[in-house]
C-alpha cells in the first residue's frame, strides 16, 4: 500500500499539534491500514490531552488549597502575633488572658489543617470506604467524644430518638457527623437539647441532626456547603460542612437542608442511598 508524502507530512504536523495541546483528530472513517493507522493516532492523542487537563485541574486544585489554607491561617497567626507583642509590657492578669487566646487559636489552626489535609484526600480519589454494617448509636457514640467539650461549655445534651443498622464507611460517616454536630451546637442556644434521629425507606438510610436555633433562610442553605464562605459563627471557618457534604458524596450519599425556622431549628438529613 502506498502512502502519499503529503499525508504523511499532514499526519506529523497534526501529532505536532495535539502534542502542542491543541485538538487534532486525523480518523477518516474509512478502511484500510491507513485508516486504522489514523484512528490509533487519534486514540494516542486523545489520552495525551486529557492527561494533561487532569493535570491542569490538579494544578488548579492545588493552588485553590494552597490560596484557601494561606486565607484561613492569615487570621489567626496574626492575632498570635499581636498577644505576643503586647504581653511584654501587659499586667500578670491580661498576660494569662492572651496565654489563652494563644492555645485557643493554635487548637484552631490544628483542627484547620486537619480539615483541610482530610479534603485533599477525598478529592484526590485517595480514600478507600470501608463498607460494614453498623448502627447509628455507635457513630454517634464515636461523634460525641469529638465534640463532648463544646457542648459541656455550652451545657448542651444530644439525644438519639430512634437507633437502626445501616452499610457506610463508620470512620469517615462519624467524621460528617462530628461536623453537623458542631453546626448544630453552634446553632443551637445554650443548656438546649440536640436531636439526633435516623430511619430509611426503599431509597435510603437517613440520619437527621435538627438544632434548637431559628432556622436557616433560604440564601443561607445555599452558601453553607461552599468552601472559605465567611461564616457568622465564632471561629467559623467555613469548610466544616463542606467536608461533610465531600464525604456523604464519596460514598454516594448526599445531604438534605430544612430550614426550619417559626420556632424551630434546621435539620441535617445524611442520606445513603441504597
Amino acid at each position: 500500500m502506498w502512502i502519499h508524502k503529503k499525508e504523511l507530512i499532514s499526519l506529523s504536523d497534526g501529532i505536532r499539534t495535539a502534542l502542542d495541546g491543541q485538538p487534532f483528530d486525523p480518523r477518516d472513517h474509512k478502511e484500510g491500514a491507513l485508516s486504522i493507522l489514523k484512528n490509533d493516532i487519534y486514540t494516542l492523542t486523545h489520552s495525551e490531552q486529557e492527561r494533561r487537563n487532569v493535570l491542569v485541574e490538579e494544578k488548579a486544585l492545588m493552588a485553590e488549597y494552597l490560596s484557601g489554607i494561606s486565607h484561613q491561617l492569615k487570621t489567626p497567626i496574626s492575632s498570635i502575633l499581636l498577644m505576643t507583642e503586647l504581653m511584654t509590657d501587659a499586667p500578670e492578669k491580661t498576660q494569662q488572658e492572651f496565654l489563652l487566646n494563644i492555645k485557643k487559636e493554635v487548637r484552631h489552626m490544628e483542627w484547620l489543617v486537619t480539615v483541610l489535609l482530610k479534603m485533599a484526600k477525598l478529592d484526590s480519589s485517595m480514600t478507600d470506604f470501608k463498607q460494614e454494617e453498623t448502627a447509628v448509636s455507635d457513630l454517634l457514640d464515636e461523634a460525641l467524644r469529638s465534640v463532648e467539650i463544646l457542648l459541656d461549655i455550652r451545657e448542651q445534651t444530644v439525644r438519639l430518638h430512634h437507633d437502626l443498622s445501616m452499610v457506610c464507611d463508620k470512620k469517615w460517616t462519624a467524621e460528617a457527623l462530628i461536623n453537623l454536630l458542631k453546626n448544630a451546637s453552634e446553632c443551637s442556644v445554650e443548656n438546649s437539647e440536640i436531636l439526633v434521629d435516623c430511619g430509611e425507606n426503599p431509597l435510603y438510610y437517613w440520619i437527621a441532626v435538627t438544632d434548637t436555633g431559628e432556622g436557616l433562610k433560604k440564601e443561607q442553605i445555599s452558601r453553607l456547603f461552599r468552601r472559605f464562605e465567611s461564616s457568622q459563627k465564632e471561629n467559623g471557618y467555613g469548610i466544616g460542612l463542606p467536608l461533610a457534604l465531600s464525604i456523604m458524596r464519596a460514598q454516594n450519599g448526599d445531604i438534605e437542608v430544612l430550614p426550619g425556622g417559626n420556632g424551630a431549628g434546621a435539620t441535617f438529613f445524611m442520606k445513603f442511598y441504597k
